[in-house]
């Protein structure tokens, strides 16, 4: 359901894509808002790459509907497509080009090639993506890293009210993929909306405010990451005195593991309170979450490939 206020930038009724006899994308309905950090999620073949090229119109439906930023798609993609910044399936570049003549390429042959500020966009652009210092240098020289900055420079270019990404933070460091989400989040703030793509379930728990995933082609869920992740009911302990803990507890313990005990009901800091004064010594307490790889394996089947593995 669309938040109150908040327009829809990407919806879909019924998406499906089939090769043969195979529905790679089987009847999806997506509902990405305005000002979202939306992860779309699923292991690999489960459609995601499918369906993030038939919302650029890259791909055509066999059946269903494609609006993206309130107009139809693909009729519209001539209108459409200016207001989007794409990176998909890995960054295109001339290798024997500077990364700054690679996107002043791109920009004199796109939608707004006659602005005469494309120096500016470009060192901009550039700028953001932490490519400011070597921006002449060739990209032949690039790792996979800087390739993937400037690729997503080339989708900045042109400051879009839509962001889609295809695992944006491919072949980053660590440093790296923290300086991409302070991007991210710092578009988000500034009024962009943002789709991707991507195995890191660590970075999309940060990052996202709203998940959807896809399990052979099906959209099995679509929700507020906030929501997923609100506590339980239950409490999370860890002590070095587990067998005194499950007595002065009495019966609240659901679940023992070793060291850790996870306690039904009641408030975290009571709890608490109640194993100190008893004499247990606890090096953890917190109110139990559910992972977001725990929730994503909980709504999909045996059989795909590990969500959250390797590429």
């Amino acid at each position: 359901m669309t938040g109150a206020g908040k327009s829809t930038v990407i919806s879909t009724n019924g998406l499906t894509k089939r090769f043969g006899s195979v529905a790679a994308v089987d009847h999806v309905d997506l509902n990405v808002r305005e000002g979202d950090i939306y992860g779309f999620l699923g292991a690999n073949g489960s459609g995601k790459t499918t369906t993030v090229r038939m919302l650029l119109g890259l791909v055509l439906a066999t059946s269903g509907q494609i609006d993206v930023l309130g107009e139809r798609m693909p009729a519209n993609a001539r209108s459409v497509l200016p207001h989007v910044g794409a990176l998909v399936e890995g960054p295109a570049a001339y290798v024997h080009l500077s990364a700054r003549r690679n996107l002043s390429l791109l920009d004199a042959s796109g939608p707004n090639s006659k602005r005469p500020d494309r120096s500016a966009r470009v060192d901009d652009a550039l700028e953001q993506v932490g490519l400011g210092g070597v921006g002449r240098k060739h990209v032949r020289a690039f790792s996979l890293g800087m390739r993937q900055r400037l690729g997503l420079a080339a989708a900045l270019l042109n400051g879009p009210r839509l962001l889609v990404l295809d695992e944006p933070t491919n072949g980053l460091d660590p440093q790296g993929i923290h300086e991409i989400r302070q991007l991210l989040q710092e578009l988000s703030r500034r009024g962009t909306t943002i789709f991707l793509s991507s195995h890191l379930l660590s970075e999309v728990e940060v990052l996202c405010t709203r998940i959807g995933v896809l399990d052979r082609g099906r959209l099995v869920l679509e929700d507020e990451i906030a929501h997923l992740r609100a506590p339980t009911g239950r409490t999370f302990v860890r002590t070095s005195d587990p067998a005194l803990a499950v007595r002065v507890l009495d019966g609240r313990v659901a679940e023992q593991r070793h060291d850790e005990l996870v306690v039904s009901g009641g408030d975290p800091a009571l709890i608490n309170a109640q194993l100190v004064s008893a004499g247990v010594r606890v090096s953890e307490l917190a109110a139990e979450r559910h992972s977001l790889e725990d929730i994503i394996l909980a709504h999909t089947r045996a059989g795909s490939d590990r969500v959250g593995g390797p590429t």
